[in-house]
């Protein structure tokens, strides 16, 4: 395991298109998934943000991304894609570890149901919905496997603001204002 870098906006490699994963229980995909968990853990301590991280912001076009939500337990997700979408659209508070001294509003739908595989191959399907955030926290992070950024979906740019200004106004009302420990 190692703590790894995280990309910054600007580094085209945020901007690819991430291979799909071959075998899910490759130890490299192991590997990949600790040091992600390193580094989230890292950015969470030092920053207080990080709920999320995709392999492509550390340098890794592949298609692997892990949360780690408030007592929750780890959760990698490899081949993840989003199946199904409600008609509903919702606008959140969005920042990302790649520039995490911007915050925006952006547009996610409401619900989605993804498909994944686990770290030994096994395929599994999940809604996602408000419960702790995580329709938007998926589409987000899967947005990370397709070169997407928050930036790309901001709905007015007169709502992009520092961290700053981010955590005086509006902090108390969005899914950062839960710790993770």
């Amino acid at each position: 395991m190692s703590l790894r870098p995280i990309l910054q906006l600007g580094d085209p490699r945020l901007r690819e298109v991430s291979l799909t994963v071959a075998d899910p229980s490759d130890p490299e995909i192991s590997t990949l998934v600790k040091d992600l968990a390193e580094t989230l853990a890292h950015w969470r301590a030092t920053t207080g943000y990080g709920r999320g991280i995709a392999a492509p912001q550390i340098g890794l076009a592949q298609r692997v991304i892990f949360l780690q939500l408030p007592s929750e337990p780890p959760w990698p997700l490899v081949n993840p894609e989003i199946i199904g979408r409600s008609e509903e659209k919702i606008t959140v508070w969005d920042a990302c570890l790649s520039f995490l001294c911007i915050f925006m509003q952006v547009e996610r739908y409401r619900e989605i149901t993804i498909r994944y595989q686990d770290l030994t191959g096994g395929r599994h399907e999940f809604r996602a919905g408000d419960d702790r955030s995580l329709s938007e926290l998926l589409q987000h992070e899967i947005d990370h496997l397709d070169g997407i950024l928050a930036i790309d979906r901001v709905v007015d740019l007169k709502t992009l603001c520092t961290r700053e200004e981010f955590e005086k106004r509006y902090r108390a009302e969005s899914p950062y204002a839960t710790t993770a420990q």
